[in-house]
């Protein structure tokens, strides 16, 4: 009898234990959802190193388009593919991105249910069979040397009231997990390219001239042209009084840090003249111009639509940059007709050892350096954003804007404005060369 009353106290025990355990773990009644909780997402990614690919595929609810970019290692070094394979310089960005990825764990299970996948921002970006242009992820996906996967992910939005901490999910797979990451790749060449284009400092800049003129592309005359010369002298810029109030140090600035958001290929011939310094008159030299805004003249002056900036720095290097025609790209996309839309840029180098002995600086070192530079702008039309833009021309002081002028109100002709130190050249149009109508 009283062995019988034990087994049935130790029965009691044991089933009063089982319901506490239903009750306190009742994950243990669901362990399908929660069979990964706390794993790895890619257990066998494990070296950052391996990493010679990276995908951003970001999504634009305003204009309802997906925003690619792929950068990856080829013969050396690292290209933005996407992007016409522009060369970068990463340094160990990529290897800091794959190593916050590598150690990415399934925190918390969220969601089993794709219904819930636009309410946690993890649409595929890419998936077509979905309606709901809302609601869409940015794709992530790191490949190796072979194009295998190395990890692929779909961030979503921040966890509300959990700082550090978002939502993801596997692409083709229903759940959706909570993790904790600071690594946010980006969609934006921006992002990606060295923030100095020119490579110059401020305080090597010797000499900044401003043509602004405007140019009736009916005709293919000059508007309204004029020049303002800043150079600098111990205590400051002359010149700089003719500016408006303010906007001298932004523009030197912008010089020093000026930053990319897209770019344009030249074509190979006209690539190929520019690295010598020359463009030939040839029918596809100056449709090329002219689709993005510049524009040769009979007389073999390169000019552009929004005029031109040139800069010398201490050693001689004169560098010209040249403003176009608006560029809606960059996932930028701004308005034409008004003011602070992207703007396509065409930037040219060359060594002056006038100046440089003039400056007290290195010529023969500035030669060797106006032509490295050279051989990387040859190739690109560029495209800056609307803001610097604007301070690279900041108009005349007192006036609303620096000149432009159109084909219709267009006044008469001015003289076009003198070309920069070193500006590039063409030579006259030969029997196999074909003259650009203007």
């Amino acid at each position: 009898m009283r062995e019988s009353l034990k087994t049935a106290t130790w029965l009691a025990a044991a089933a009063l234990m089982a319901i506490l355990a239903a009750v306190t773990e009742p994950e243990r009644a669901t362990p399908e959802i929660l069979s990964d909780q706390g794993e790895l997402f890619y257990p066998a990614f494990r070296d950052p190193q391996q990493a010679r690919v990276i995908e951003v595929i970001d999504y634009d609810e305003a204009t309802a388009t997906a925003r690619p970019l792929k950068i990856e290692f080829r013969r050396g070094r690292w290209i933005v593919s996407s992007h016409h394979n522009y060369p970068v310089e990463l340094g160990d960005r990529l290897v800091r991105h794959a190593a916050g990825l590598v150690d990415l764990r399934k925190e918390m299970v969220r969601s089993d249910s794709a219904d819930d996948h636009a309410q946690f921002g993890v649409i595929d970006p890419l998936d077509t069979r979905v309606a709901s242009l809302a609601g869409r992820g940015k794709r992530v996906t790191l490949r190796d040397e072979r194009g295998d996967v190395l990890a692929d992910y779909i961030f979503g939005k921040q966890v509300e009231g959990k700082p550090g901490y978002r939502y993801v999910r596997i692409p083709g797979r229903k759940r959706t997990y909570i993790v904790r990451t600071d690594v946010d790749p980006s969609a934006r060449l921006a992002d990606w390219v060295e923030p100095n284009l020119l490579r110059l400092s401020a305080s090597a800049l010797r000499r900044v001239v401003l043509h602004m003129y405007a140019i009736d592309e009916t005709f293919g005359r000059v508007t309204r042209s004029e020049t303002i010369a800043l150079v600098r002298q111990e205590g400051g810029w002359s010149g700089a009084e003719q500016l408006p109030p303010g906007s001298l140090q932004p523009l030197l600035d912008t010089l020093e840090r000026l930053r990319i958001v897209d770019v344009r290929p030249k074509p190979p011939t006209v690539a190929q003249d520019l690295r010598a310094g020359q463009v030939r008159l040839s029918l596809e030299s100056a449709l090329s111009f002219r689709q993005y805004g510049f524009f040769l003249t009979p007389q073999g002056r390169l000019l552009a639509k929004e005029g031109e900036l040139s800069a010398e720095t201490a050693d001689g290097v004169v560098y010209v940059l040249r403003f176009g025609e608006v560029a809606t790209s960059g996932g930028e996309v701004k308005s034409a007709g008004g003011r602070g839309e992207n703007r396509y840029l065409m930037v040219t180098v060359s060594s002056d050892a006038a100046r440089a002995s003039k400056y007290g600086g290195d010529g023969s070192a500035g030669e060797r350096r106006a032509r490295e530079l050279n051989q990387r702008f040859a190739d690109w039309y560029y495209v800056i954003n609307g803001a610097d833009f604007e301070k690279l021309r900041p108009g005349r002081k007192g006036a609303a804007a620096a000149p432009r002028a159109s084909p219709a109100t267009a006044p008469p002709p001015a003289a076009a404005p003198p070309a920069p130190p070193g500006d590039a050249s063409v030579p006259a149009a030969g029997p196999s060369q074909q003259q650009p109508q203007p």
